[in-house]
């Protein structure tokens, strides 16, 4: 089975876990998610099913949106209420105090990874270090919040409406509103919402495929490749340059049937088939092979 499966991760499980979950009730040997959810979060994860999973990082859409409840006035090891307290205070926080200290997080940001996160430092998990006791230096990173809507403020939590660059860290970004604040900031729920231009409504519980599974009907939440990457534009190639393509040779952009612009396209055979991405570097050139769709990998 090659294709796409948005799961709506449960709290308390693993994106690990969850991916080998569907890939088991699937029958798929090979899969793996877009990017992970933390535990304790719940949303949606994309899972890549089969020779799909080559073509993760060339997915065209890569932003993610989020909705998160906040717990003012505590602080801790992890950045959200999972972990060991190093704080806490009552908050003494007005709305519209509230509302400023997030408008500085719109835009390109400088962020920092938390302890306990997957980034390595030479060669180690930070993670690893956290769980032994070790607070080591992390780089900053750029990323870029698009959207950022606070409301439900009742004066100890709020919630936040995020949309923003893969990579964004929420737990990061609570903390960075509540030492603004003075009073510290916790994650205290987290839901994602939409990820590389699929939504919740596009997602199923792993209950429900089970269920399509027993019913004989499970192709019914695999979404095709092609619709991940219906951004690009398409190059329909001959039979000859469709066996050329599969071997990964360079196809003469003077024999593609048109001038086409640099960038990357969607590849089809003459039978309307998908045959992976290529890309022209320059406007009438050759085109490369950037991934070739084996199906049954």
């Amino acid at each position: 089975m090659t294709g796409i499966i948005c799961i709506d991760k449960p709290q308390g499980m693993t994106s690990f876990s969850a991916v080998k979950k569907a890939a088991r009730i699937l029958g798929v040997k090979k899969a793996g998610h877009t990017g992970t959810l933390d535990p304790m979060a719940t949303g949606v994860l994309v899972v890549m099913l089969s020779g799909c999973t080559r073509f993760s990082e060339l997915l065209p859409e890569h932003k993610k949106s989020y909705r998160a409840r906040v717990s003012l006035g505590i602080v801790t090891d992890t950045l959200d209420i999972t972990g060991k307290v190093l704080s806490r205070q009552t908050p003494h926080v007005t709305e519209e105090q509230l509302s400023e200290a997030c408008s500085r997080f719109t835009g390109g940001i400088m962020q920092t990874p938390p302890m306990f996160s997957a980034v390595k430092k030479d060669g180690k998990r930070l993670y690893s270090l956290a769980r032994q006791g070790i607070v080591t230096e992390r780089e900053q990173r750029k990323v870029i919040i698009e959207s950022l809507k606070v409301y439900g403020f009742d004066g100890s939590e709020f919630c936040l409406d995020i949309t923003c660059s893969a990579g964004t860290y929420i737990r990061s970004l609570c903390d960075d509103i509540g030492s603004i604040l003075g009073c510290g900031a916790a994650l205290k729920e987290l839901r994602r919402t939409a990820a590389n231009g699929f939504s919740v409504e596009n997602a199923v519980t792993l209950e429900r495929l089970e269920q399509l599974k027993n019913e004989n009907r499970a192709e019914q939440a695999v979404i095709p490749l092609e619709k991940a990457l219906s951004a690009y534009s398409e190059i329909e190639v001959t039979s000859a340059q469709t066996k050329r393509f599969y071997n990964g040779g360079e196809l003469d952009g003077k024999r593609l049937g048109g001038y086409f612009e640099a960038g990357i396209y969607r590849v089809y055979s003459p039978e309307r088939k998908l045959l992976g991405l290529g890309e022209i570097l320059n406007g009438g050139g050759d085109l490369t092979v950037k991934r070739v769709l084996v199906s049954d990998e």
